[in-house]
């Protein structure tokens, strides 16, 4: 053997690896550091990759940057495995690979930066350029005399990032790094590095940065990035992973809402955006609202749990009635945008008063409000108690003092429900029954007596 040969040979065994591929040879990886909450930019990395490897039948391996020990926290790396896991990406599936913890291959990295010193391939020559063929970005040159003269080790000779990330890339026998637009600026060493160790680099795909309204650069001092406080607030993990998906890349068709499977069939990497891909709460909200909708009333009802106790209610356990809710579930449902909502839709119902809300109060109870709570009240003391009725005594009631329904319709729905918006009227009033809406209104009209008479 020559010494080239010798040389490549001994390489290879630094940076070999045991590592399974696809039977499409590919695979990718996603490599978050445990030091904070999940990002939405970082679920989005996740998912292209995790299309990409199951498109391709190839593998996802999931490797943990914990070199950094200060940030490094144990709870931290079970939060990404279980946020991964709420957008579908499962540790069983036979794509999935890891976790892996890049500080268990210190002593390989070690090893490779001592072997490029010893070989004198730690430098690399300051004239012409690095290309870096880029997926989404295409052909991009990186003049070497611009590149500075970076360090791979420190003092001690424990390698620094760089290094340690084309080292566990090789050994983990990556053949697509797809990440954030941020990581460009690193590519040319990284690929100088792969290059040097004897490896061909990967292809390179880096996705557009995801901005806020302002079109700046999502930051989690500024705006809600956290995956975790989106499940928190109640978006479906479908209707997450939806809107994710098309953070930079779209369907041909134009067809958005869609199941995952079918997002992940039509993925194509060279279809992605190099311009930045904003990410709009309401169009969101929007989504999630569709996939609230298209669940059946026992799942949605079954989704809503979390909200219908403590912390979450405002209502005594023992008032709340899961019949009566079952009752309004459908109406909730068609309006309700993120599951949370579900509380201050329904708390009327099981409080023993109305949410105070003195905005909505003043809006409502103009003069006039004392005739038709009366009217309404005497009109619905005896009326059949169905929405349909009740709908019957209240638009007597307006025509009798010339108004119309709405109009008619404020200062009862603010008497009984304390608000101005929410469920359709008559069918709320329907499920509080007619003791307690009736009880609801005379306290409204007295409290109305008592403010006029304080004037």
């Amino acid at each position: 053997m020559n010494a080239d040969a010798e040389r490549n040979a001994r390489a290879s065994t630094i940076t070999g690896s045991s590592s399974r591929l696809g039977s499409d040879g590919i695979r990718v990886r996603f490599a978050p550091s445990p030091t904070g909450m999940f990002h939405v930019g970082g679920a989005r990395s996740a998912l292209f990759n995790w299309a990409l490897a199951r498109q391709r039948r190839g593998r996802f391996a999931l490797r943990i940057e914990d070199t950094d020990a200060e940030r490094n926290r144990p709870e931290w790396v079970e939060g990404i495995v279980s946020a991964l896991a709420a957008i579908g990406i499962i540790s069983g599936d036979p794509a999935f690979e890891g976790p892996y913890f890049q500080s268990h291959s210190a002593g390989a990295q070690r090893e490779a930066s001592l072997w490029l010193f010893a070989e004198r391939r730690a430098y690399y020559c300051d004239t012409g350029s690095t290309v870096v063929d880029d997926v989404i970005r295409g052909r991009t040159e990186f003049p070497n005399d611009a590149i500075e003269d970076f360090i791979i080790a420190r003092g001690d000779g424990t390698p620094v990032f760089v290094l340690a990330n084309a080292v566990d890339d090789i050994r983990e026998r990556i053949t697509h790094v797809v990440r954030g637009e941020e990581h460009l600026s690193n590519t040319p060493k990284q690929q100088l590095l792969w290059e040097a160790l004897g490896a061909a680099p990967p292809v390179w795909a880096h996705l557009p940065v995801i901005v806020n309204q302002q079109r700046q650069k999502l930051s989690k001092r500024r705006d809600k990035v956290a995956l975790e406080d989106y499940l928190a607030e109640g978006y479906l993990p479908a209707a997450l992973i939806n809107y994710l998906m098309l953070l930079g890349w779209g369907p041909r068709d134009g067809v958005e809402i869609r199941p995952y499977a079918e997002l992940e069939a039509l993925f194509r990497l060279e279809d992605v955006s190099k311009a930045s891909a904003f990410f709009d709460v309401k169009k969101l909200a929007a989504f999630n609202g569709a996939y609230i909708r298209a669940l059946s009333l026992g799942e949605f009802i079954e989704a809503c749990q979390r909200w219908l106790g403590a912390p979450y209610a405002p209502w005594a356990p023992e008032e709340f009635d899961a019949a009566v809710f079952r009752s309004v579930a459908g109406l909730a449902q068609t309006r309700v945008a993120v599951l949370s909502e579900i509380t201050t839709s329904v708390d009327w119902l099981f409080l023993a008063q109305p949410p105070e809300d003195e905005a909505s109060w003043a809006k409502a109870m103009k003069p006039g409000a004392e005739a038709i709570l009366a009217a309404v009240r005497k009109s619905w003391t005896d009326a059949d108690w169905t929405a349909e009725a009740l709908r019957g005594g209240l638009e007597a009631a307006a025509a009798e003092h010339g108004l119309k329904l709405a109009k008619a319709q404020a200062p009862i729905r603010v008497a009984v429900t304390g608000r101005t918006v929410g469920l359709p009227l008559f069918e709320s009033v329907e499920a509080l029954g007619r003791e307690r809406t009736l009880a609801r209104i005379d306290a409204a009209a007295a409290k109305l007596a008592t403010r006029e008479a304080g004037r």
